[in-house]
């Protein structure tokens, strides 16, 4: 049994696809990061998986069940995109709240200590910046010690420290066994994260594979080089060797050569580039 099942799943709303013919499986321990470009259809998929919505063909499982009965959802954590907490309860009170719903949470002074919001435990939600309010999104999906955690943007608007952070956070309970599957539109959080990568565009499933993977099947490569007047240079080749032969054969002079693989940023980019041109062919 798997922690999430997806299963030849479409959803519409009204004239828009946000998900055609879907089919996605995420084993218990997995990281996966979801990948695409704004409206691909990674939070629907999210929204489907916590039961939020139901698919209008096809089947989605949370570890065996039926997100949609209540009962299912007793394993999960999730941070929406969008969190709205009780703006006159103190963050002390939203952890407390939030776990009492669970038979077994984490106390609540370690989760603060946790995500960094012990100075905060007696300010109202309603006074936190857009960050602190991302931090407590992110700590109360975890409190119920959830075997799964749905992450939907989970660190937008926090700066580079809190990021870190947040990232410490979700490796650390990746660790201990949990399962996750996040969405981000920072490339490097998911590269920084994810051990598999599943990338979506216009609600088709363009790759899913290993991050290693991912970024070999581009075989794109980063060359940089110094021209002689002293210019830096950067070239994105799929033939690293044919172009320094070339750069050589030319006479032109260079130094300070530099060739590495493409990130994830660039590997996702030509993905999607090559699925669009062969859609227009």
């Amino acid at each position: 049994m798997s922690a999430v099942e997806v299963s030849g799943v479409t959803r519409r709303f009204g004239a828009v696809v946000a998900l055609d013919d879907v089919s996605l499986e995420v084993g218990h321990g997995e990281l996966v990061g979801l990948l695409g470009p704004n409206g691909a259809g990674k939070s629907t998929l999210l929204s489907l998986v916590s039961g939020q919505r139901r698919p209008d063909t096809g089947v989605v499982r949370l570890n065996g069940h039926d997100p949609r009965d209540a009962r299912s959802r007793t394993v999960l954590g999730l941070t929406p995109q969008e969190t709205g907490l009780p703006a006159t309860l103190r963050v002390r009170e939203v952890v407390d709240f939030v776990g009492g719903h669970y038979p077994d949470p984490v106390p609540t002074a370690e989760l603060l200590d946790q995500f960094g919001l012990v100075d905060l435990a007696n300010r109202q939600t309603g006074s936190l910046s857009g960050g602190q309010k991302r931090r407590l999104a992110v700590a109360l999906s975890l409190v119920g010690r959830p075997r799964v955690v749905l992450l939907d943007e989970p660190t937008t608007g926090l700066d580079v420290s809190g990021r870190t952070a947040l990232w410490d956070a979700i490796r650390a309970y990746h660790a201990s066994g949990g399962t996750v599957l996040l969405t981000s539109h920072y490339l490097e959080e998911v590269q920084a994260l994810a051990e598999r990568v599943v990338v979506i565009d216009h609600g088709t499933v363009l790759a899913d594979d290993s991050l290693e993977n991912i970024l070999g099947k581009v075989g794109a490569r980063r060359v940089q080089l110094t021209d002689a007047a002293g210019v830096r240079q950067e070239h994105l080749v799929t033939d690293s060797d044919a172009f320094v032969r070339d750069l050589v054969r030319s006479g032109a002079e260079f130094k300070d050569l530099e060739i590495r693989g493409a990130s994830l940023e660039e590997a996702f980019g030509q993905l999607v580039d090559a699925t669009n041109e062969g859609a227009v062919r």
